[in-house]
């Protein structure tokens, strides 16, 4: 047992030897998967921002589903088919400046950053349109009249609060890393929505002319709509000093249930700071 305990000693003794000969690599080496030289930009982060956007609403046909629950069961509808008639064509278009903020965290190896995000914008986004009266006459086989419809549609959008929920991807170049994102985008609007229907019939075209018309109209309006949709976009980072760093973006978003076809894009700058 000494000898073996000796034995011991002596090779300890003669590894420490050994080690103490070679040469301490400990200050080449920087965080654990990432090479020394590269910006770490891993860890939670939070800054600030500001953009200018600009919003395309195309509300074409918008109204149609009211129109058509409005005539529901009605003659010039299931015959003259009112409620797929053109109305409300063409896009708006708006522009509007926005401030907001952003927290993530990122995760690194080497050059490869990989994150996840949440992005905030305020700043209203209005369009409206309101379509010129559409008559149609024609003779209805179901009753034998002469039938004069008059249709009026009208329908306006504001969007007031913007977010995000996304991920991205960016490659670290120097003190640069660009990226690319893509999520869900979610929107506080303002809907409003109106038409109204004239029907006009008699036996004969000089009848219908001269008979009183009879209105159904039907509104709509709802305050704080929570919309959803998607969102996609590039964008670069800068570190500045320390842990302070400069971002630039292009935002694409996309609601799907706003009641017509929005379509959001963004150019940003902002300031954060890595911790």
């Amino acid at each position: 047992m000494r000898r073996l305990v000796v034995a011991m000693m002596v090779a300890g003794a003669a590894q420490a030897a050994q080690a103490a000969d070679l040469p301490d690599f400990s200050a080449l080496r920087g965080p654990v998967g990432i090479s020394r030289g590269v910006v770490n930009w891993q860890g939670f982060y939070a800054g600030g921002q500001a953009g200018y956007g600009s919003a395309d609403m195309n509300f074409a046909n918008s109204n149609s589903s009211m129109i058509a629950a409005l005539l529901a069961n009605t003659n010039i509808e299931s015959e003259m088919n009112v409620s797929s008639w053109p109305l409300l064509g063409g896009k708006t278009n708006t522009h509007q400046s926005q401030v907001g903020g952003f927290v993530g965290y990122n995760s690194q190896w080497d050059d490869i950053v990989l994150g996840v995000e949440a992005n905030y914008m305020h700043g209203t986004f209005s369009g409206a349109s309101v379509s010129t009266p559409v008559s149609r006459g024609m003779t209805l086989t179901s009753d034998s009249q002469y039938h004069i419809v008059t249709v009026n549609s009208s329908k306006s959008i504001s969007i007031s609060d913007m977010g995000t929920i996304r991920a991205r991807a960016g490659y670290v170049w120097g003190n640069f890393m660009p990226y690319v994102f893509g999520g869900a985008a979610l929107g506080r609007g303002n809907i409003y929505s109106a038409v109204s229907v004239s029907d006009q019939k008699g036996a004969d075209s000089a009848a219908a002319q001269a008979a009183t018309p009879v209105t159904l109209s039907a509104s709509d309006g709802i305050s704080g709509k929570m919309l959803y949709g998607y969102t996609a976009g590039i964008g670069t980072e800068a570190m500045l000093f320390g842990n302070v760093f400069a971002r630039a973006e292009w935002e694409y978003i996309r609601f799907v249930n706003a009641g017509a076809d929005v379509n959001i894009n963004t150019v940003r700058g902002g300031l954060g700071y890595k911790f």
